[in-house]
C-alpha cells in the first residue's frame, strides 16, 4: 500500500527529530528555520505483537511486519500560501502525502529558538492550519472558474463538481477546513479530485520533555486535545528526544527504558498505530512455516482485493480465503485446534477483510 504521512509544523518544532527516531534515517536537524528543504522519507516497521505471537506457533523462518511510510516536510511560516518562507514549494509536498502528522511544540527551552518568539502551541498550529486552509482556498477558487464554464453549458458532471465546490468554499472562506463540511460519499470522492490539503486526515503530535512523560502535568497538553477534539481529530503526545535516545536500543532495552518512566511502550509505537488508523488501514496476517508476515490493506476491502496486496493477479483468479481469527490462535495455541473448534471460516468474494485476519488465499494460479 504506497499511502504515507507527511510530518508538518512550524520550524523548530521538533519535525525532524521525530522522523529521525521513527526511521534513523540520520535527518539534518539544526537550531534554525528551513533546515529541511527537500522532503525526507522514510519507511517505518509497524509494531505488531501478533507476529511474535505467531511466530511461537508456527516457527518460520522469516518474520515480516508491514510498514507505513512518512514524509519529513520544511517547516511552515506565516504567509507561506503566499510565498513566505518556500511556502509554496513546501505545501506542494503537503499535497502529495495521503494524511498529516501535525507536530506542535509544547515545551520551553531557551537553547531552542521559536519563530514567535513564545510556546503557544494552539496558536502555533493555527497558524499553521490557517496557510493551509488560505492555499486550498486559492486553489479550489481557481478550479471553481474553469469548472463553472463547463458546468453553465449544462454539463451534467461539471454541474456535480461546482455543486461540491460550493460546499467547501464557504468553509474555506471563513477559516475552516474543508474536512469540516460535510459530503456523501459520493461528494466525498468528488472532493479527493480537488487535491485540497485540509481534506486529509490530520493527527496533532505533542513533543513535550521527557520530565513530563514522568510528571504527566505539561499545561499546554489539555489546550491541543481540545483542539484536536474540537476538529474531530486525534492527538498523541511524546518527546521527540526522548524517542530518538531509544530508537537505537534494541526492543528489550528500550521496554526497560520505558518501565523505569511507568509506560508500556514507546510514544512512537502509538503515533505509528494512530496514524495507520489516520490512514484508514487494518492488517491482515499470513503464517506457515516459511514466514509469518502482516499485510496492509484499506478498511472495508473484500478478499480478492486483500489477496491483491500479495499479488496483483490474485484478486482475479480469487476462488476463496480460510479465514481464522488471530485472538483465536493465540488462545488455542495451535491453529488445528482452532478448526477442531469449528473457528475456520471459508469466505468467498463479498467477505470483509478485518484487522487481525489470519487467512490463506486460495487462488487460480
Amino acid at each position: 500500500m504506497a499511502l504515507n504521512c507527511g510530518i508538518v509544523g512550524l520550524p523548530n518544532v521538533g519535525k525532524s527529530t521525530l522522523f529521525n527516531a521513527l526511521t534513523k534515517a540520520g535527518a539534518q536537524m539544526a537550531n534554525y528555520p528551513f533546515c529541511t528543504i527537500e522532503p525526507n522519507t522514510g519507511v517505518v516497521e509497524v509494531p505488531d505483537e501478533r507476529l511474535d505471537r505467531l511466530a511461537q506457533i508456527y516457527n518460520p523462518k522469516k518474520i515480516i511486519p508491514t510498514t507505513i511510510e512518512y514524509v519529513d516536510i520544511a517547516g511552515l511560516v506565516k504567509g507561506a500560501s503566499k510565498g513566505e518562507g518556500l511556502g509554496n514549494q513546501f505545501l506542494s509536498h503537503i499535497r502529495e502525502v495521503d494524511a498529516i502528522c501535525h507536530v506542535v511544540r509544547a515545551f520551553e527551552d531557551e537553547n531552542i529558538t521559536h519563530v514567535h518568539n513564545k510556546v503557544d502551541p494552539v496558536e502555533d498550529a493555527e497558524v499553521v492550519n490557517y496557510e493551509l486552509i488560505l492555499a486550498d482556498l486559492e486553489s479550489l477558487e481557481k478550479q471553481h472558474q474553469r469548472v463553472a464554464k463547463s458546468a453553465k453549458t449544462g454539463n451534467k458532471e461539471a454541474i456535480e463538481i461546482v455543486q461540491v465546490m460550493d460546499k467547501i468554499l464557504p468553509a474555506l472562506q471563513s477559516g475552516k477546513r474543508a474536512r469540516s463540511v460535510e459530503l456523501t460519499p459520493e461528494q466525498t470522492k468528488i472532493a479527493k479530485t480537488f487535491n485540497l490539503i485540509t481534506i486529509k486526515p490530520m493527527l496533532y503530535v505533542a513533543n513535550v520533555l521527557d520530565k513530563d512523560l514522568e510528571k504527566g502535568n505539561n499545561v499546554h497538553l489539555p489546550r491541543i486535545k481540545e483542539l484536536a477534539e474540537r476538529e474531530g481529530e486525534k492527538m498523541v503526545s511524546l518527546c521527540g528526544k526522548f524517542e530518538e535516545e531509544i530508537s537505537g536500543l534494541n526492543r528489550d532495552e528500550q521496554l526497560e527504558f520505558l518501565q523505569e518512566i511507568g509506560e508500556k511502550e514507546s510514544g512512537l509505537t502509538r503515533m505509528i498505530r494512530a496514524s495507520y488508523e489516520l490512514l484508514g488501514l487494518v492488517t491482515f496476517l499470513t503464517a506457515g512455516e516459511v514466514e509469518v508476515r502482516a499485510w496492509t490493506t484499506l478498511k472495508g476491502s473484500t478478499g480478492p482485493q486483500a489477496a491483491s496486496v500479495i499479488h496483483s493477479d490474485f484478486e482475479k483468479g480469487y476462488i476463496k480465503a480460510e479465514v481464522m481469527k488471530f485472538s483465536d490462535i493465540d488462545r488455542l495455541g495451535d491453529p488445528a485446534k482452532v478448526k477442531e473448534e469449528g473457528k475456520l471460516r471459508i469466505e468467498g468474494k463479498e467477505y470483509i477483510v478485518e484487522d487481525g485476519d489470519v487467512i490463506y488465499f486460495k487462488v487460480n494460479a
